[in-house]
């Protein structure tokens, strides 16, 4: 019989989450750099006047990230919470990703081609295994900055575009990773089951195993079962009628 409760809480290892922490950080970063207004010096990088873009942008990373967290957490108890969390993490990625389309298009200019030296360059980047120990928090953060590192030769240039545009492909490999997460995520259920299933069988099994044993008929030696009369509960040929063998309980 399967375990009550599914493993959870292992997003810390997930790539997706790697990459969903990067894309919130430089999020933050990208919005301070250049959609922020100076009303001292009169100018503006993007415009934003109210800062509603920046709080945009800030809120689909965060959400990207967070629903990673939240499904990875509500696992144990509901795989269909899991599927629909890392479903809007996805989906909250994808808002993001239209908003740093819009940026380079804002200027005059087009994303990267998939086919471009510069894709093909942020793409060909590997990241490594999260290397826990019993120091998780910690040994996490640091490992999301060993891993941007990476990323740090375009997200780190003075052009806004290019790191927009780097921006758009590592949202789109993590998005990927999602979409891959979500039918694994599927498959288990179907394999395995919900939570409430397992816990139906759980009861059941429980209430098996409070009953008392089962004799045999004294008659045919066949197996008796829990019988109810007018005079109380008795053992009864489970071939009954055909075999009238009774036990006293």
């Amino acid at each position: 019989m399967p375990e009550l409760f599914d493993k959870h809480g292992g997003f810390r290892r997930l790539h997706s989450f790697t990459l969903a922490t990067i894309i919130q950080i430089d999020t933050l970063r990208f919005c301070r750099r250049f959609l922020t207004f100076d009303h001292r010096e009169g100018n503006t990088k993007f415009y934003d006047p109210k800062g509603r873009q920046y709080d945009q942008m800030t809120q689909a990373a965060r959400s990207g990230r967070q629903n990673i967290i939240e499904g990875s957490e509500r696992s144990a108890t509901s795989k269909d919470t899991e599927m629909k969390l890392t479903d809007v993490a996805r989906a909250s990625l994808s808002e993001l990703r239209g908003d740093y389309e819009v940026f380079i298009l804002d200027r005059n200019q087009l994303p990267w081609s998939i086919h471009s030296p510069e894709a093909q360059a942020v793409n060909a980047i590997s990241l490594d295994s999260a290397p826990f120990s019993d120091d998780m928090v910690h040994e996490s953060a640091k490992h999301v900055l060993e891993q941007r590192k990476k990323y740090a030769r375009w997200l780190d240039a003075d052009d806004a575009v290019v790191v927009a545009n780097a921006m758009l492909i590592i949202i789109g490999r993590a998005m990927n990773m999602l979409k891959s997460q979500i039918e694994a995520q599927g498959k288990t259920f179907e394999e395995t089951g919900g939570f409430s299933e397992r816990l139906m069988a759980t009861r059941i099994e429980a209430r098996e195993k409070d009953k008392p044993a089962s004799p045999e008929c004294p008659l045919c030696g066949k197996p008796m079962r829990q019988r109810k009369s007018a005079k109380g509960d008795f053992w009864g040929c489970s071939t009954f009628p055909e075999c009238k063998g009774t036990r006293p309980i």
